[in-house]
């Protein structure tokens, strides 16, 4: 009896990168030479045969096209030339983060003053800010003064951002956000 247990339920991953070689599925393709010259149109074999004679791969570089453009260079060099494209376009990107402030309407001078140099180093830093005045109670009563206190913070920091979202009510609660000019 032998301990061969054949495995049903294997993964076939599939294959990550662009097509090469026997894997495209054209008939006729457009090529481009390792020099860079274009070769014209020719049958996928005879294109195949032209890679291995140089020691290449032929690559797939665009396949939506008709016929499909595929070009004569090595594998590796072409994954290691798409890797490092990604990782400049990932460096380049910027990641803006939403930082969160909360007040009450009788948020006293030096807290607030305290509050207000925190929100200017986020909006310098590049991320935006979101103002929260939280009403309690018979606060409710008193909106004019969650108004006022927005008005200043807008006022404090018009140098350096702008407002994005206007006050507005969700309930309980007035928000507003404020971006990096």
């Amino acid at each position: 009896m032998s301990n061969f247990k054949p495995n049903y339920f294997q993964r076939r991953s599939k294959p990550q990168g662009p097509k090469a070689n026997e894997r495209i599925k054209a008939l006729d393709v457009q090529v481009i030479g390792s020099e860079g010259n274009n070769l014209g149109v020719m049958q996928l074999k005879q294109a195949i045969q032209m890679a291995r004679d140089e020691g290449l791969d032929l690559i797939e570089i665009s396949p939506n096209a008709n016929p499909p453009v595929c070009k004569i260079m090595d594998m590796g060099k072409y994954k290691y030339d798409l890797q490092k494209k990604a990782n400049q376009a990932k460096k380049k990107q910027k990641v803006v983060s939403l930082k969160e402030i909360k007040l009450r309407p009788g948020t006293e001078i030096h807290d607030y003053n305290f509050k207000i140099k925190n929100a200017k180093k986020f909006i310098t830093k590049g991320d935006k800010v979101k103002f929260t005045v939280k009403f309690k109670g018979r606060e409710m009563q008193h909106v004019e003064l969650g108004k006022d206190l927005m008005k200043r913070i807008i006022e404090d920091t018009k140098d350096i951002g702008k407002v994005e979202t206007h006050p507005k009510f969700e309930g309980r609660q007035m928000i507003m956000i404020i971006q990096p000019n």
